[in-house]
């Protein structure tokens, strides 16, 4: 079912949670998301490849490398993104989104807004992080 969102919406408590507007909604700003990640890719990757180090100078040569590091880790961070909003665009598709994976509970508009690909609800991402804070210290 193709759902037309109106330019300025914006989802809202007063509607059902993840209704179809709701749903096309966060699947387009994943996508866009996702379309923004792959696009500074693309960028990166060109510098990336123009590069045999040409730098005689062993300071601008050391500074290329991390420069370099740096970029192949910012590849790594949206890789592992885009992995994760292909995640959320698939529970779009099966109707999970939006609902905690542990407690089944919305996980709420403002959190989705601020993380599109969250996929627990505020209280199980709290559960969670202190386990590991209490099994980070054993």
């Amino acid at each position: 079912m193709m759902v037309t969102l109106p330019p300025d919406y914006r989802p809202s408590d007063t509607e059902e949670f993840m209704n179809p507007m709701q749903t096309e909604y966060f699947r387009q700003k994943l996508q866009r998301w996702r379309g923004d990640l792959l696009r500074d890719a693309d960028g990166t990757l060109a510098s990336l490849s123009e590069g045999g180090i040409h730098e005689a100078d062993i300071t601008d040569r050391a500074s290329v490398e991390t420069d370099r590091a740096l970029e192949l880790r910012t590849r790594d961070r949206a890789r592992k993104l885009i992995s994760k909003i292909d995640q959320a665009l698939q529970r779009v598709e099966n109707g999970s989104y939006g609902f905690c994976e542990e407690t089944g509970e919305p996980i709420g508009l403002k959190r989705l807004e601020a993380r599109p690909i969250a996929t627990l609800s505020i209280e199980a991402q709290e559960r969670h992080e202190k386990m590991e804070r209490v099994h980070r210290d054993d």
